[in-house]
């Protein structure tokens, strides 16, 4: 019943989150200046005649006040219309459903990237000699403060430019994925791995794990059974940052190396005002938040059902 609960409180406040993303997004973009119909004929360099702007206004209720235009979207999305393109004249879901395949490619590559470099640096350096942890938190240091656009350019020059190993860009291949999966795995590995460490070395510090030593059991079976089972639960609760890490930096990555996906997308789309696809985008992302969350959220009983969670 309490697990029932949790599920149905997090639900509401999944549904306040996405209400305020749509929200708040379509304020900022109505406030942006410049003339959406315009935008939507082809700008200034189309010419289209004053009968033929107004038209469009009448079309896409630009004509109509802010309330109107906001309450027709929030009824159309109620209905599942997340509306059309003006830029590409699709449907946004269909837009987005396009990109959609090699973003989340993107991530997943990421992630199989970042998670195993970071338990394994983390494991392995947790409380061993100074330098060691030095170095170590020194290269986490320098991955974390640094852009993702400046660790996409090194892997570059080095390995595209210099060596010649793997293509500049583009979707074509597993070889075009490794230098992006590998730039957005880097950004997110810094952080996490801090935090990893961190945790696993106050927690090899605890009673529980004096006692598994004391009963012979080696140095690395003790990290990896006893201690990173408590230590890991800090960097579940991180997953809405790695999430974000991966959204954010999709936008430069894919730019950088001139890839497709929702990141190329929503740029396009903010730079042609193309409202509907950036709220689109908006809500997909924060729905992927909330779902996260949730998950980790019941995740945390299956890890530690001693963690009580709010």
């Amino acid at each position: 019943m309490t697990v029932l609960r949790r599920v149905l409180t997090r639900l509401a406040i999944g549904i306040g989150v996405l209400w305020g993303a749509a929200t708040l997004t379509f304020l900022a973009v109505y406030l942006i200046p410049g003339d959406t119909a315009l935008l939507i004929l082809g700008g200034p360099d189309a010419r289209p005649t004053a009968e033929t702007l107004a038209q469009v206004r009448a079309d896409y209720l630009l004509d109509q006040p802010f309330l109107v235009q906001y309450g027709s979207y929030l009824g159309n999305l109620l209905q599942g219309d997340l509306g059309q393109s003006y830029r590409l004249r699709l449907p946004v879901s269909e837009a987005i459903g396009q990109q959609i395949g090699a973003t989340a490619a993107l991530a997943a590559a990421a992630v199989a990237v970042a998670l195993p470099l970071t338990f394994v640096v983390a494991i392995l350096s947790a409380q061993r000699a100074p330098w060691i942890r030095s170095i170590v938190s020194g290269v986490e240091v320098v991955f974390a403060a640094t852009p993702t656009f400046i660790i996409g350019f090194a892997l570059l020059i080095v390995f595209s430019f210099t060596l010649r190993w793997f293509p500049i860009g583009g979707n074509q291949g597993p070889a075009a994925l490794i230098l992006p999966a590998l730039t957005l795995a880097l950004a997110v590995f810094g952080t996490l791995s801090q935090v990893l460490r961190n945790e696993l070395e106050d927690v090899l510090e605890q009673p529980f794990i004096l006692t598994a030593r004391s009963r012979g059991m080696r140095d690395l079976p003790v990290r990896i059974r006893h201690a990173l089972r408590h230590a890991a639960i800090p960097v579940m609760t991180m997953s809405g940052f790695v999430v974000a890490a991966l959204l954010g930096g999709s936008v430069v990555v894919e730019t950088l190396f001139s890839r497709q996906g929702i990141g190329s997308l929503t740029l396009a789309s903010v730079y042609n005002k193309d409202l509907p696809v950036i709220l689109g985008i908006v809500l997909l992302s924060a729905a992927v938040y909330v779902v996260v969350n949730l998950v980790i959220d019941l995740l945390y009983t299956l890890i530690d059902p001693k963690v009580v969670t709010a």
